[in-house]
Parts: C-alpha cells; sequence; structure tokens
C-alpha cells in the first residue's frame, strides 16, 4: 500500500487516508506556525506557513491582503503556464477577477446546474453500465471515477467525446507535482491549444453549454486567451478534484457498510444533501490553497512578512473542530456543518453546485445498481494518487 500522504498541510494516517496523520496533529496542536515546503510544478518547492486552525483558516482566505499565491504577471516573457494565463481565475485579485468571476458566476446558474440533472444522470447510469460489463474485480476509477466527471465536463464545454482520452491524460499531467517543468509546459501547451480550437468554435457557433454563454454574453469583452483560460478553469477543477472525490468516498463508504446502507437504503434522497456534505468534509481532496501576504500581517498574533506564502490545511481545518461524534469519523447522520471543501471567500470555488450536484447523483446510483459492492482486495493494499495535487485512489478493484 502506498502512504496516503502528498504534502505536508495534507498527511493522512499511513492506514487511513479519511484522517489527518499524526504529524500534522501535532503541528495543528503546536501554538506557534510552522513553515512547510509546498511542491509546486512550475516554481519548484515553496516554503509556505501552514494555517491548521478552522478560525485561522476563514481568516485568512476572508482577508484581501493575503493575496492569491501566483498572481498574474502581464509582463511575463517565459513559457505560457498556468499561473500566467489570461482568465485564469487563481491568477488574479481585485476589480480584475470579481470581473471574471461575475462571468463564470453567471454561466454556473442554479437554472442551468438544475438542468443538467437528465444528462449527468444518463452519464451516471452509461459509467454504471460499463463498470457491470467490467464484471466483479472492476476497477472503479478507470470505469467510473476518473471518465463521469470527464464526460460532464465535455457536455459543459461541448468538446466531443472520441476527444475524451487525450483531456484525460492531460487533466491527470496538469494535476501531477511528480513531472518536471518541461512536461507541464509541453501539456499546457497542448491543452491551451485544445482549448482555442473550442474557443474558435464557439465564436462562429456558440453551443447550449457554458463556454457558449460566455461568448454570447461576453465575447465582446473577452479575448481568445481569456476564454481558454476561463475554459481551462472548468476543465481542470470540474474534472481532478471530482475524480478524487468519487474515488475516495466510494472507498471510504466501502468501509463503512453501516454507513453505505444509510446512503444506499435512502429511497426518497432526503440523506443524499447531508451525506455529501458530510464526505466533502471527511475527505477534503481539493489541491492546497495557497496565498502570499501583500504586507506584513499576523495570523493568530503571529507576524507573517510581507511576501511570504501561507498554505490552508482544509484537511485539518474541517477534522479540528470538536464535533460530537468525533470529527475523524464518518457520520452521514450528522447535521452539516460548515466546512472548507470549497475554500472561502472571495476565491471559493464557483461550481460547487455543480459538484454538489454529481455527487448527489453518482454516489447513492452506484449503491443502489450494485447492492452487495465491496472491495475485491484488502483495505491495506489500496494505493493511493500520492503525486498529485489532489489526492484521490489510484485503483478501486470491486466486486459484487
Amino acid at each position: 500500500m502506498t502512504d496516503p500522504v502528498s504534502m505536508p498541510h495534507n498527511h493522512r494516517r499511513a492506514t487511513c487516508p479519511f484522517r489527518p496523520g499524526p504529524d500534522l496533529v501535532e503541528l495543528h496542536q503546536d501554538p506557534s506556525l510552522r513553515r512547510v515546503p509546498v511542491p509546486n510544478s512550475q516554481l519548484g518547492e515553496v516554503e509556505a506557513v501552514l494555517v491548521t486552525r478552522e478560525d485561522d483558516a476563514r481568516a485568512v482566505l476572508s482577508d484581501p491582503r493575503y493575496e492569491v499565491g501566483f498572481a498574474f504577471d502581464p509582463d511575463w516573457s517565459g513559457p505560457r503556464s498556468v499561473m500566467n494565463q489570461p482568465g485564469v481565475l487563481l491568477n488574479y485579485d481585485g476589480d480584475e477577477h470579481t470581473r471574471y468571476r461575475r462571468m463564470q458566476s453567471g454561466a454556473f446558474t442554479m437554472k442551468r446546474i438544475r438542468a443538467l440533472s437528465g444528462v449527468i444522470e444518463r452519464i451516471v447510469e452509461e459509467h454504471l453500465d460499463a463498470v457491470e460489463k467490467a464484471g466483479p474485480g472492476a476497477d472503479l476509477i478507470r470505469t467510473f471515477a476518473e471518465p463521469l466527471p470527464l464526460m460532464v465536463i465535455c457536455e459543459l464545454l461541448g468538446a466531443p467525446v472520441e476527444d475524451r482520452a487525450a483531456i484525460l491524460e492531460r487533466s491527470s499531467t496538469a494535476s501531477s507535482i511528480d513531472t518536471t517543468l518541461e512536461v507541464q509546459q509541453d501539456n499546457f501547451a497542448a491543452m491551451t491549444g485544445y482549448m482555442a480550437g473550442l474557443v474558435a468554435a464557439h465564436r462562429r457557433d456558440p453551443g447550449d453549454n457554458i463556454l457558449g454563454d460566455l461568448v454570447r454574453k461576453h465575447g465582446a469583452e473577452l479575448t481568445d486567451d481569456e476564454l481558454v483560460g476561463m475554459g481551462l478553469d472548468v476543465l481542470v477543477a470540474g474534472h481532478g478534484t471530482l475524480s478524487g472525490m468519487i474515488g475516495l468516498s466510494a472507498l471510504a463508504l466501502l468501509s463503512h457498510p453501516e454507513q453505505l446502507a444509510l446512503l444506499r437504503d435512502d429511497a426518497d434522497g432526503s440523506l443524499s444533501v447531508g451525506a455529501v456534505e458530510e464526505l466533502l468534509r471527511l475527505l477534503a481532496v481539493a489541491p492546497p490553497l495557497v496565498r502570499r501576504a501583500a504586507t506584513d500581517l499576523s495570523v493568530d498574533d503571529q507576524v507573517i512578512r510581507a511576501g511570504e506564502h501561507v498554505v490552508i490545511s482544509t484537511l485539518m481545518a474541517n477534522h479540528g473542530t470538536g464535533l460530537t461524534p468525533s470529527a475523524d469519523e464518518l457520520d452521514l447522520r450528522r447535521k452539516p456543518v460548515p466546512h472548507l471543501a470549497f475554500g472561502y471567500g472571495r476565491h471559493q470555488c464557483v461550481g460547487q453546485q455543480l459538484a454538489r450536484l454529481e455527487l448527489r447523483l453518482a454516489l447513492p446510483a452506484l449503491f443502489r445498481r450494485f447492492p452487495d459492492l465491496r472491495l475485491a482486495v484488502p483495505f491495506e493494499e489500496i494505493e493511493y494518487r500520492t503525486e498529485s495535487l489532489v489526492l484521490g485512489v489510484k485503483r478501486l478493484p470491486v466486486t459484487w
């Protein structure tokens, strides 16, 4: 079994990927703020102040003086990367961020998300068919967790289904912290080239999807480069994180059969909303939330110097809330509590309601189609994606 540990802010117990590791708990209990290394595929290793307490995390994420970690540089002369791609929300603060976010939020309206329910249900059923066709021993990651959110993204962007395999490979590479800078730059060039083709197609004939909406409503005020960045936002954020979340959620439920039964037997769906919130809180699979102090600041009366980076441990913040029963335990009947799975403040995830909908539709459907679903290998043999910005499961063999 690979140790389910990726980065210092996200250390998990070696025997349980659902709980913070003892070293992270020790850092959380230390009243002083510690500096930890954070891998970055573009900059190498960056030292950052680790914030683990929920109230401190919310204070940092809501304070505009803590800027996004790697702000967009319009004068950048080097190879294009995600950190200098126009239109990518996490490259901006202030008025420009507000402008881009307003446009993207308009594309993720509740009306559009509700309209996607039927599409998502169809995609879920198609991939459950694929699991059944693969038969006992099927890898739930390859047949369900990875392709399902990718197909939803293809619908959102108007991307042809036949492009799925190439998009999946590029998305996985973009989320890796175990590649060279050259590989990342080549991969990003391929991603932007592909997205530029989609943008050009929507410029000619805007489709009934998010990218088409952006062209119709804001095409006159957005450059093609900006539209490419917005499309990449949807692709990377909407696929890698949700794929990791589906896979790890399935593992968590398979490891807690009494909780799985609650969700499987929830005929009227009344449990699903709270169940998804509990899984989001417990698993905290999202990429690191990195900020940079624009001036000398403080966290819990401790100085953060101008230019220093801060990294939020959403895992520890979500587990250190003093919940009863224990915050480390999976309890689908727990009354939903605020969590940081989608961030907090002005950079909170724009597509979070879509992610919630996909989880609410996918997970109950999986266990109702296969009511006797169980792991086909011992839990101790499960391997994790420790080389990715998003924690996930490499393979999840199941039987029924």
